[in-house]
C-alpha cells in the first residue's frame, strides 16, 4: 500500500486503517491458525473478491462483466482447493485467458498478469500452508505486515527522494528501507524457532522487497486505469487488492524460493 494518502491531513487515515486492519486481522489470522476448509474457503472468496476489483477499475464501463468474472474465480478456486484435483489446476489461468481474449477490453496484458498472480497465490498460499506447516507461513504474513507498516511511518516521519515515482509517486527510499530492515528483523525472531540458517535475515529482506514491487505493480495499474483504490470496501484501506497488493508480490516470490531449496524444519 501507499505510505500516504490524500486528503485529511498527514496521519488523517491512520485511526480507520487501524481499526479496520485489528478487525481483518483479527479473523484473517483466526481463519489462517484453522487451515483446512476455513483457510481454502478464505483464500477462495479474497481472490475472487480481488479478480472483481481488478476487473472493475480495468474496465470501468462493464461492472456486471466484472461481478461475474470475480464470482467465477472464487467458484474455481474453491473447486481446485476442495476437490484436491491436480488436473484442475490449469483453470486458474481462466480470468486471465478471459481479459487476454475478451474484445475491446482496456489494459488486457496488466489484466492478464495481476489475475495470474491473484490467482496463483490464492491457491499456492493454501498449498503453501499444507506443505509447510502454520508458522512459516505466519513469518511470511508477518514480513508483510511490518515491512508495510515500517515503510508507512518511516515515510511519513522520514520522507526524502522517492523510490520509483513513475509508478508510485508516494513510495519513498526511506520506506522501502525501513521495510527491509523491519522484515530482517522479523527472520532474526524466526531463527530461534526453525532450523533456518542466516540466510533467513536476507532472504526476509528480500521477501520485503517482493511485497513492496508487489504494491508498486497494483499501484501502477490503478495509475493506468485513473482510479485511488482498487474499491472502497475496506475503510482506511479501499479495497481489499489495496490490503493484499504486498502479499501477492512476497507469496509468488516465496513459492518461487520453496520450489528451488529446502523450507528448514520449525522446532520448539
Amino acid at each position: 500500500m501507499s505510505e500516504t494518502s490524500q486528503g485529511g491531513g498527514k496521519w488523517g487515515d491512520l485511526a480507520p486503517r487501524v481499526l479496520s486492519g485489528i478487525g481483518m486481522a483479527v479473523g484473517g489470522l483466526a481463519l489462517v491458525w484453522l487451515g483446512g476448509p476455513w483457510f481454502a474457503a478464505l483464500a477462495a472468496i479474497a481472490g475472487g473478491i480481488m479478480i472483481w476489483e481488478l476487473a472493475a477499475m480495468t474496465d470501468r464501463a462493464r461492472p456486471s462483466e466484472a461481478l461475474v468474472l470475480g464470482l467465477a474465480a472464487a467458484l474455481i478456486l474453491a473447486v481446485i482447493l476442495f476437490t484436491r484435483n491436480p488436473f484442475l489446476v490449469p483453470l486458474l489461468a481462466v480470468p486471465s485467458l478471459f481479459g487476454i481474449a475478451r474484445p475491446g477490453r482496456p489494459l488486457r496484458l496488466p489484466f492478464a498478469i495481476y489475475a495470474a498472480m491473484i490467482m496463483a497465490t490464492s491457491y499456492g498460499l493454501v498449498a503453501f500452508r499444507e506443505g509447510y506447516g502454520l508458522l512459516w507461513l505466519l513469518w511470511l504474513i508477518l514480513v508483510v505486515v511490518v515491512t508495510d507498516i515500517a515503510g508507512y511511518f518511516a515515510g511519513r516521519i522520514l520522507g526524502g527522494p522517492k523510490f520509483w515515482p513513475r509508478f508510485s509517486p508516494k513510495k519513498t527510499w526511506s520506506g522501502i528501507v525501513a521495510g527491509w530492515l523491519a522484515a530482517a528483523a522479523i527472520g532474526a525472531v524466526f531463527l530461534r524457532y526453525s532450523s533456518a540458517g542466516i540466510d533467513l535475515l536476507w532472504i526476509s529482506a528480500l521477501l520485503a522487497f517482493a511485497s513492496q514491487l508487489g504494491d508498486i505493480g497494483e499501484s501502477a495499474i490503478k495509475r493506468m486505469s485513473g482510479v485511488k483504490d482498487s474499491s472502497n470496501l475496506i475503510p482506511g484501506h479501499g479495497g481489499l487488492m489495496d490490503r493484499f497488493d504486498g502479499l501477492l508480490g512476497a507469496a509468488l516470490f516465496m513459492l518461487l524460493v520453496a520450489q528451488l531449496t529446502d523450507v528448514p524444519s520449525v522446532r520448539f
